[in-house]
This record gives C-alpha cells, sequence and structure tokens, in this order.
C-alpha cells in the first residue's frame, strides 16, 4: 500500500505541475505570454482572466493524458500476463491499425467536423474499427473456442499491415486534405475535451478493476496453463476476458488521442521490475505509473519546440524504441545461455 500511495500522490504532483507548464503558465518557455504562480493558481480557482483557458484546455489536456496512459498500461499489464512475455503490449491484437482506418473513413467521407452524441466522428470511427480489428485477430487467432497467443500474435501483425496499408492508401488518394490524419497517426492530445475525459474515465476505471479482480488468476496463468488450471484458473475465458478488456481500453485511447505506442510495453515491464509480478499489486501500480508517463511526456511533447507542439506519439517512440531493442536483446541472451 505504501508504493501505492507514494505512486498516487507522485501521480497528483505530476498532474498539478503539468497543468502550470505550458506557454501560460509560470513554467515553461513563457510564450505569447508567461503570468506569475499567484496569477495561475488564481485563474484555476477563481473566474478571473485565464480562468477559461486552464478549465478548457489545460486541465482536461492533462487528465486525459493521465486516463490514456493509465489505460495503455494497464490494457498492456494483461496483454503481458497472457502472452507471458514481456514485449507484448495492446496494440499487437490490431487495435491501432483499425482504429487508424476508421479515421481515415472519417476523414475521406468529409466527417471531420460533423459530431454525434457529442463527439466529434473520426472518433466514434476509430473506436468501432479500432474494436472490429481486434475482434477479427482473435476469430483468426482461436480455434473451437481455444485461443492460441502464438496464433493470435502471428495474426494480429498481420491484420495490422494490411489495415496499415489500406490507411496509406487512403491518405495517398487524399494527399493533402489528411495533413490532420497524419498527425493523428503520430498520437496527440491537443484536441483534448471534457467529454473525452469523462468517457475515458469510466472506461478505465471499469477496465482496471476487472484485470485487478483476476489478479490472481494472472499470477496462476504465468505459471503455463496447466498449472493455472490446477491452481483453479480457467485459461481460456481468462483469456478471453482479458484480451476483451484490453482491446476495449486501448480502442477508446486510441480513439480520443490516436496512436501513442510503447506506454503498454514500457511501463507494465518496467514496473514489474521493481516491484514483482505480484498482479494485485502490478495492476494498480502499473496503471498508476503509466499515468505518470504520459503526462509528462506530453509536458514534453508540447514545450520542446514552443510555440509549436511535437506529437505525442514521437516522445513515447523516442523512449520505447530504444527499450524495446534492450528487451529483445535481453531475451535473445536469455535463450543463448
Amino acid at each position: 500500500m505504501l508504493i501505492l500511495g507514494g505512486l498516487a500522490l507522485l501521480l497528483f504532483i505530476s498532474a498539478f505541475v503539468a497543468i502550470l507548464v505550458g506557454t501560460l503558465g509560470p513554467i515553461g518557455p513563457g510564450e505569447p505570454e508567461r503570468i506569475t504562480f499567484s496569477e495561475a493558481i488564481d485563474s484555476i480557482f477563481n473566474d478571473s482572466t485565464y480562468h477559461w483557458v486552464f478549465w478548457n484546455v489545460r486541465i482536461p489536456r492533462v487528465l486525459l493524458a493521465g486516463l490514456v496512459g493509465a489505460a495503455l498500461a494497464c490494457s498492456g499489464t494483461a496483454m503481458q500476463a497472457i502472452f507471458r512475455n514481456s514485449m507484448a503490449d495492446p496494440f499487437v491484437i490490431g487495435v491501432s491499425s483499425g482504429a487508424a482506418l476508421g479515421a481515415a473513413i472519417a476523414g475521406f467521407l468529409g466527417l471531420s467536423a460533423v459530431a454525434y452524441i457529442g463527439l466529434g466522428l473520426p472518433p466514434l470511427f476509430a473506436f468501432v474499427t479500432g474494436l472490429l480489428a481486434a475482434f477479427t485477430v482473435y476469430i483468426l487467432g482461436s480455434v473451437k473456442g481455444r485461443v492460441y497467443v502464438d496464433t493470435l500474435l502471428l495474426s494480429g501483425v498481420a491484420v495490422a499491415a494490411f489495415l496499415g496499408a489500406l490507411v496509406s492508401f487512403s491518405i495517398y488518394l487524399a494527399r493533402q486534405q489528411f495533413h490532420q490524419l497524419v498527425f493523428w497517426l503520430l498520437g496527440s492530445l491537443a484536441l483534448a475535451r471534457w467529454s473525452y475525459v469523462e468517457i475515458l474515465t469510466v472506461v478505465v476505471a471499469a477496465g482496471t478493476l476487472i484485470v485487478f479482480l483476476y489478479g490472481r488468476d494472472l499470477d496462476a496463468l504465468l505459471l503455463g496453463e496447466e498449472t493455472a488450471h490446477n491452481l483453479g484458473a480457467n485459461p481460456e475465458p481468462l483469456k478471453k476476458l482479458m484480451l476483451g478488456v484490453s482491446a476495449l481500453m486501448a480502442a477508446a485511447a486510441v480513439a480520443f488521442t490516436g496512436v501513442i505506442g510503447f506506454v503498454g510495453l514500457i511501463t507494465p515491464h518496467m514496473t514489474r521490475l521493481a516491484i514483482g509480478a505480484n498482479h494485485r499489486l502490478l495492476v494498480p501500480a502499473a496503471t498508476l505509473s503509466g499515468a505518470i508517463f504520459l503526462i509528462w511526456a506530453d509536458t514534453l511533447a508540447r514545450t520542446i519546440v514552443s510555440p509549436d507542439e511535437l506529437p505525442v506519439g514521437i516522445i513515447t517512440a523516442l523512449c520505447g524504441g530504444p527499450f524495446f531493442l534492450y528487451l529483445l536483446r535481453r531475451h535473445s541472451m536469455g535463450r543463448e545461455s
């Protein structure tokens, strides 16, 4: 509990500091305008000059970054457990490529400015197609109701490659009209809004609770399916449930922010190295760590080239690429020994 309490406190401090960092704030580049710390606090808690900017731009963006990081980290933790592989992440089941295709279809049909139930159609299209892609991978990776993780992984790679080709073809046909889609494919929190925060709060809370409740079964699954069965776990329904929950959280995150890679790979693995593989502790710790990581990654993305901003997916890829190579090298050396 001490670890979780420390991570929760660090998350609160990170979010508070991130709110104060930016082109308008006491911390950061201060362009086009710098305000003092007292002015920033007054703007947050009182209806003063910059109250609207903080409550409609900065705060929802920081909260969305935390929720997206939490969703990807929690789903990555579940995926690494069912694959029994520390190099697995939620995008291996085709969620990101499916969501990208949905956003491309919405843009190609000219629906970018159309809203439904308070949401833009591109996020809705991305969410639906992301789930459909994951469902397709699941169908291809299962035989007579039994999920084979190796087949599932290969199916995910094939489906992602095929859908990626369709997205590239759509971009080629639309040319300049797809500048926003390209930016979305790199991952960005620039379009954060309160409706996204509200939806993701429900998805992350429900998904994290489900994964946490099955923590002991995930611990047993790490020992092998036969051992897990002997310990009272039911591997096949467990794998299906975890795949569904992971796909739902990843699809919701990607739909609102674009493809932000490696969060579901880095944070669960680093957290596991620090506190062990007990999923009753690992799941909440990795979820909090993912939120902290993406809050700081987005803060860096929107200030490092101020007054412009980088897509946050570039920052996470710069961190995750070398880390993935490290994991790959470590696994290779483990096999040799």
